[in-house]
């Protein structure tokens, strides 16, 4: 077993033990000091291990040795465990806990933090990157973690701003207020939870954007799942279909209209997409930013997306209009449609309008559209549909019979099938079954064309 010289790592060595299994850790460029000093260590510790069996690399700044000030050695460090991520194809995480730029060190600081956000990006959609912040992390800092897949936050530790508090206001930078505002994935209880959720995380995501993310399944992949269309949450559901009703979310802080995280489905980890029905599944500013962000990152991982939605359909406010609403649901847009990873949407309940459309739609290229029995779908509410369409009818039915009679004639699961928007109508007891069985039919998906030599004339 590897032991930890406690001088020599000051306040990293709980974290490098919590972040890796006991006994992996090696250090990479272990003796670097700080430019200008014979005696101090480079803030920062970077080297690699396992993380649940496999390799992964991470880098600790150590607000112990010299403040974890980062100046030119500093990126240097981070450099060459970047290159050798990459070349290896395994996961980053970086613990952020830094004082700032060295200031003497002029423009060769500011040109490190440069150099630290473009290993950033050239890794980006290559390796997986989780940023931990357990510390200060401000200015430049907070741009490059930002730049990160996934940002964790530490309740009554984390401080993540671009301005100073002291400057802006004391809300900014608290943990709370990170994730409130989408900056964090993830806000930690305290530091034990953040390193345990980050290696979930990575356990989680494949290794890199050339291997699947796959674990062995020891759920019933045919096992029945009680659903209540009309009476269940989202969380709930999610679990009762996936694999041992394992689920983990991310961004539930910034967005509670949705529901959104990853789950593995007959041991193929996906990415989940789930209306929150308590909140009618409003698809408003925060989750479609939020839905553009996954689906994104699944993309690029080629990560499969399941969409489950029960949605009444857009925000209809002028506070959504006044904040580039139309922009966002564009980015969403964009999000599915330029997206090549297998992507199956269920409709569970209500799919109105334009969320029918943008929440993972045949139209915008789910591979796969299952409706339950009960699911209504329908360019407006029923309500509103009779009243536009039907209104002259109130009298020889009531509105309510009429409401119903839309439901059934005009917005049912078998009349989006008539069209061919909906592939199939589903019991809800079948659907982990339909679900993981059609995941393990689009697990070698492959867009475009395959390439051929020539076709099989024939004779």
């Amino acid at each position: 077993m590897v032991q930890i010289d406690e001088k020599m790592y000051g306040q990293s060595k709980a974290k490098l033990e919590a972040i890796f299994d006991a006994g992996t850790f090696v250090e990479l460029g272990a003796y670097t000091k700080r430019q200008g000093s014979e005696a101090d260590f480079e803030g920062v510790l970077c080297g690699y291990g396992a993380v649940s069996g496999e390799l992964a690399f991470a880098f600790v700044q150590d607000s112990g040795r010299t403040k974890g000030a980062f100046g030119e050695r500093h990126a240097k460090k981070i450099a060459n465990l970047y290159s050798l991520a990459i070349k290896n194809g395994a996961p980053v995480i970086g613990v952020f806990d830094s004082a700032g730029a060295v200031i003497y060190d002029g423009a060769a600081a500011m040109a490190a933090y440069g150099r630290f956000m473009k290993c950033i990006s050239d890794a980006s959609g290559i390796v997986p990157q989780i940023a931990v912040i357990d510390g200060v992390c401000g200015g430049s800092s907070a741009v490059a973690a930002s730049m990160f897949d996934f940002v964790v936050t530490v309740k009554d530790a984390s401080k993540l701003y671009v301005n100073s508090p002291f400057v802006v206001g004391a809300e900014a930078g608290k943990a709370d207020f990170a994730a409130e505002h989408g900056l964090s994935a993830y806000n930690a209880k305290d530091e034990a939870d953040a390193f345990a959720y980050a290696r979930k995380l990575i356990s989680l995501l494949p290794a890199n954007n050339a291997s699947g993310a796959y674990t062995e399944c020891a759920d019933d992949m045919n096992r029945a799942v009680a659903v209540d269309a009309d009476n269940y949450k989202a969380e709930e559901l999610v679990a009762a279909l996936a694999d041992n009703g394992a689920f983990t979310r991310v961004y539930a802080d910034y967005t509670n209209n949705f529901v959104l995280g990853f789950a593995s489905f007959g041991g193929i980890t996906a990415g989940v997409v789930a209306s929150n029905p308590e909140n009618k599944g409003i698809l408003d500013i925060k989750s479609a930013r939020a839905i553009s962000k996954l689906v994104g990152l699944c993309d690029s991982f080629s990560i499969p997306v399941l969409t489950l939605v029960d949605s009444e359909g857009l925000d209809v406010s002028l506070e959504a209009e006044s904040a580039a609403y139309a922009s966002e649901l564009a980015r969403l847009a964009y999000a599915y449609t330029s997206s090549e990873n297998a992507k199956l949407t269920v409709v569970v309940g209500k799919a109105y309008g334009a969320a029918f459309t943008l929440l993972g739609s045949k139209s915008v290229g789910a591979d796969m559209a299952l409706a339950l029995p009960t699911a209504c779908i329908s360019v407006l509410s029923p309500e509103a549909s009779v009243a536009f369409v039907w209104n002259s009818k109130v009298g020889e039915k009531s509105r309510e019979e009429l409401e119903t009679e839309w439901k059934e004639k005009c917005a049912s699961a078998a009349e989006a099938c008539d069209c061919g928007e909906i592939d199939d109508v589903v019991a809800p007891e079948e659907l982990r079954a339909r679900v993981c069985a059609s995941f393990a039919m689009l697990a070698s998906k492959a867009e475009g064309t395959p390439t051929r030599r020539h076709a099989n004339m024939p004779l």
